[in-house]
């Protein structure tokens, strides 16, 4: 089941006698892990309120949230992805890897029932949990553009490496942002993420240009 929850259904369509693609585990997981959150989030926040822990519960499965989880977790390297899909760089999209991700969750909840997927996901949102409890109204830029994006309800953006230069001790990222194949802003960084935040707190910048003008 675990090789299942890493294959992707373009990997799926290019070997359909293989094990099954991760989408129905990814259906189970998303709602584990919903119910996982929200009970760890009452525990540790009890006095908050109602629009705060769905807040809460939102920025932490959030796609940028999951996508960054999963990249710590190395699961990118893992997936099992039809030749196209790699091609178009695949193993570094956030949403293919916010689906595997939860597909994994759902995996371990078959696998080993609900106390052992509270321990897995305890363990792999140990961080992303204390920053909430610790700042329930602080948003990071990615988090922030990406929630800009899902409430219109149309493609979210995706973030892609455009250069990365110097030596190995000091190298410098640039990561461009992009809307289907239009660029939204650019950001550079002395780290992949560095460059990330830069070109998605640069996006802020310019939605809000535009939206003055």
């Amino acid at each position: 089941m675990p090789l299942e929850a890493l294959t992707h259904r373009s990997f799926f369509n290019e070997h359909p006698s293989d094990v099954g693609h991760n989408e129905r585990l990814e259906f189970l997981g998303d709602a584990v892990l919903g119910m996982i959150v929200a009970e760890t989030l009452m525990q540790r926040m009890p006095l908050a309120a109602e629009g705060v822990l769905t807040a809460s519960r939102a920025r932490l499965v959030s796609e940028v949230s999951l996508a960054n989880i999963a990249e710590r977790l190395g699961i990118g390297g893992l997936l099992r992805l039809g030749r196209g899909e790699e091609k178009n760089g695949g193993r570094t999209k956030a949403s293919i890897l916010s689906d595997a991700l939860e597909a994994l969750v759902g995996a371990v909840y078959l696998e080993a029932g609900v106390a052992t997927a509270k321990d897995v996901v305890a363990a792999w949102f140990c961080d992303a949990l204390n920053a909430v409890v610790q700042s329930p109204h602080v948003h990071d830029v990615k988090t922030k553009l990406q929630e800009h994006f899902q409430a219109l309800h149309g493609p979210t953006p995706r973030y892609q490496v455009a250069s990365i230069c110097g030596p190995d001790h000091d190298k410098t990222y640039t990561v461009d942002i992009l809307l289907g194949d239009t660029r939204l802003a650019s950001g550079s960084g002395r780290s992949k993420k560095e460059a990330e935040k830069e070109a998605a707190r640069q996006a802020l910048k310019a939605m809000d240009q535009e939206v003055g003008e």
